[in-house]
């Protein structure tokens, strides 16, 4: 590990990590380059400062900016339990945010679609920063286009967002039902974790609601994924209102009754070797934050999500 200062800008390699003073510095995510140059770069991290879709509080726009400041404090190559550090197996680089012209709301859902394209037309992966969880769906498309229908949803969530009451698709809470109807998710091989609202029709998604999750434990939990999604392609969506308010309360519609935060990364890291090809992390309003602490959570399960990438075999 090398010592160097604002090395968003400054790091000459796109592997490995740096030491550099928590509360100093250029505030890429995790501190890694920034750069829109994709050439050989296997992960893509990117903002979209989308809030529009929300139902109840707004405030996700400021997300990806309050992750990106969280990831300070766990930037200098430090992973808990997996054993090694991602940024040495895998190229990944901070590609700045998506731009949204919030007074043309309706350009926004391809204006979406088209950046997360653009991206993956390199062969390069998206971790994606939110932004409400809306924008899970132009980026399903996007990877529909690029991989193929069918693919495996992985969804940490406290609300199925598969409701269908309205016909639009702009709604952080039926995203799920038009990929679905689409046929760009197959939601007998995908799975929903920690829901704990409820719905008629599920769609015939395998659903692991909180109660399932505290009564069976994550060992079990990420078995049962692992089953689910066997070796079909894989988007991780995590959002962050699966966990309890008193771990995330810094998001629009929180629901008590959720997991713990140490659950949350239990079962990521027993996911270790699914076959992912991309990921988003959603819904942080820092508005609601107490002592940054929604955000640090997220950026804490990106880093793990990130070593799920890195472990693909």
């Amino acid at each position: 590990m090398t010592r160097e200062t604002d090395a968003a800008i400054t790091r000459k390699s796109l592997m490995g990590s740096n030491y550099e003073p928590d509360y100093s510095g250029v505030l890429s995510f995790l501190r890694r380059n920034y750069s829109r140059d994709l050439t050989n770069v296997d992960i893509a991290v990117t903002g979209i400062p989308y809030d529009l879709s929300v139902t109840n509080r707004p405030g996700t726009r400021f997300g990806p900016r309050a992750l990106r400041e969280a990831s300070a404090l766990i930037s200098n190559g430090e992973v808990p339990d997996w054993g090694f550090d991602p940024f040495d197996k895998i190229a990944v680089v901070d590609y700045g945010d998506c731009g949204v012209d919030s007074s043309a709301p309706e350009l926004i859902p391809k204006e979406i679609e088209t950046h997360i394209s653009q991206i993956l037309n390199h062969n390069c992966s998206t971790f994606t920063l939110g932004g409400d969880h809306f924008i899970s769906y132009p980026i399903l498309k996007a990877y529909a286009e690029k991989f193929g229908k069918g693919l495996s949803l992985i969804q940490f969530d406290a609300h199925y967002d598969t409701w269908n009451e309205r016909k639009g698709p702009i709604e952080h809470g039926t995203m799920f039902h038009h990929a679905t109807t689409e046929g760009l998710i197959d939601p007998e091989k995908s799975v929903q974790i920690g829901i704990r609202s409820f719905i008629e029709d599920t769609l015939g998604f395998n659903v692991l609601n909180n109660h399932w999750v505290h009564k069976k434990g994550c060992n079990k939990v990420a078995k049962k994924v692992k089953d689910i999604v066997g070796d079909n392609l894989c988007y991780l969506s995590f959002d962050i209102d699966c966990l309890d308010p008193a771990f995330a309360p810094g998001t629009g519609t929180p629901v008590v009754g959720g997991i713990s935060t140490y659950q949350a990364q239990k079962i990521l890291r027993g996911l270790e070797g699914i076959n992912i090809i991309g990921m988003d992390l959603v819904e942080v309003s820092p508005a609601y934050d107490v002592s940054g602490i929604t955000a640090l959570a997220g950026a804490t399960l990106a880093m793990d999500m990130m070593c799920i990438f890195a472990s693909k075999p």
